[in-house]
């Protein structure tokens, strides 16, 4: 049987179904093939399940801690498996809605594996899907470095740590990035023994140095173990426990646990999508997809998005806004969506978010540069809700003033950098931002005093 549509997008994840829906609204009749659960790895086994979690366990530890806020409990405990229950009461919410806003908007919902087989036609099972575009958005899977004992049992990637709902007495994580260190978190909070090893010099290392810096001293108060420059030789069981051998320094160290987690990164996930002739014309580079600023792969009619793209910056909302300008071209449109200001969030506690450029980076690249930092140790709201050591950093040109990147470890990290991906997008000045009113008490009030530092003017902390 087949089937004819303007557009077939592969793969139900945050950018194919928002690219779906937008292509719908602008006119295009089209399918969106999904092999597993809607929504992605984002909405099923990423971010929206690992900060279901987090919430929780952020909960669990003011708890804890309620009485140095003049409240008593006796009797506090977690259930992990309730915990785990509730994730998958959210997710299954969240992905009921993106059924409905599929149907509601007449995206086709196509289940099953797709193969593109040549431009202009994709097979799901036995029927063949024709059409003028297609979009490919399949993303990306948990990957594993090659040493040896890594296939063990108890040697678990992120997706797995989430789908089996156990809480393990001990881990290691290998791997310091973003998802080892939210993981990290996590469990440190409910009572694991973590053990962390990063090979790079510290943790979070495609961040600003001073992020996992701070990251790491905090960690380190609450019994999680770091070990940066450090590399990982072999995993092996021993009885009950799985022992990790690893170099730190020249020295050959171990770390016993009950499982490992391995969290060294992601792989575009295009196993088995293309027909043979047809991935050699795409040119895929160890899987990933080759794509020029249009998101146009080498054979016409079919464009890629997100993570399953060479080279990609791997953030969901980044796939969401790659894929609504992808469709905005199909139609004839002008791409609505900047890309050129692209914020990230870890949801460590306390939450870190970043835009634009580091001070590394403008060294790195000659640009002429100052920063401007306000510690939010002396911000109400922080007070107030006993807020960890935390600060809000500005990097802005030395000459014009304009914003040229911002990171910030504290509270509501992650809500207050949509002002600065604003201010690095349409080149706002220092000055400019230290010109709003901002509400008192909010934690938005450090973006006034982080602003007003760059000019030597902040009113609550001593100016440099």
């Amino acid at each position: 049987m087949r089937m004819r549509y303007d557009l077939v997008v592969v793969g139900g994840g945050p950018g194919g179904y928002a690219a779906a829906i937008r292509a719908s609204q602008l006119g295009l009749r089209t399918a969106l093939v999904e092999r597993d659960a809607v929504g992605g790895t984002c909405l099923n086994r990423g971010c929206i399940p690992t900060k279901t979690l987090l919430h929780s366990a952020h909960l669990y530890r003011e708890m804890l801690t309620c009485q140095s806020f003049g409240l008593q409990a006796e009797g506090v405990r977690f259930d992990y498996g309730a915990m785990s229950a509730r994730k998958d009461e959210v997710t299954g919410q969240l992905r009921s809605g993106v059924e409905g806003l599929l149907k509601g908007n007449k995206v086709e919902l196509l289940r099953g594996s797709a193969r593109v087989e040549e431009p202009g036609k994709v097979r799901v099972g036995e029927e063949v899907l024709e059409s003028r575009h297609i979009l490919i958005a399949t993303g990306a899977v948990p990957a594993k470095p090659p040493v040896p004992g890594l296939d063990l049992p108890g040697v678990v990637t992120s997706d797995e740590l989430l789908a089996d709902g156990r809480l393990y007495p001990r881990l290691t994580i290998v791997g310091g990035g973003v998802i080892g260190m939210e993981f990290a978190c996590l469990c440190s909070a409910l009572g694991t023994e973590v053990t962390v090893i990063e090979a790079m010099d510290r943790i979070l290392p495609t961040l600003d140095r001073e992020l996992g810096q701070n990251l790491a001293m905090l960690l380190k108060k609450r019994g999680v173990r770091v070990h940066t420059g450090a590399v990982v030789e072999r995993v092996e069981r021993q009885g009950e426990a799985l022992t990790c051998t690893f170099t730190a320094k020249g020295k050959a160290e171990t770390a016993q646990s009950d499982a490992v987690l391995v969290a060294t990164g992601r792989r575009p996930n295009t196993a088995g999508l293309f027909s043979p002739r047809l991935e050699d014309a795409l040119g895929l580079d160890r899987g990933g997809i080759p794509v020029n600023l249009h998101f146009s792969t080498r054979v016409a009619g079919i464009c890629a998005i997100g993570d399953v793209v060479k080279g990609n910056i791997q953030l969901a909302h980044v796939a969401s806004a790659q894929g609504i300008n992808a469709v905005s071209r199909m139609a004839g449109l002008r791409p609505p969506m900047r890309l050129e200001a692209v914020p990230a969030c870890v949801y460590t506690d306390p939450e870190i978010a970043c835009v634009g450029s580091t001070e590394a980076e403008c060294k790195e690249n000659g640009i002429p540069y100052k920063t401007g930092k306000y510690l939010m140790s002396g911000n109400g709201r922080t007070i107030i809700a006993r807020g960890e050591r935390g600060f809000i950093k500005v990097v802005y040109h030395a000459e014009s003033g304009a914003v040229l990147g911002a990171q910030l470890m504290c509270e509501r990290a992650t809500d207050l950098i949509g002002e600065f991906t604003l201010a690095v997008a349409e080149g706002r000045t220092v000055e400019r931002m230290a010109q709003l009113i901002r509400p008192h008490p909010t934690f938005g009030e450090g973006i006034s005093e982080a602003a007003e530092s760059c000019l030597g003017l902040a009113i609550h902390q001593l100016n440099r």
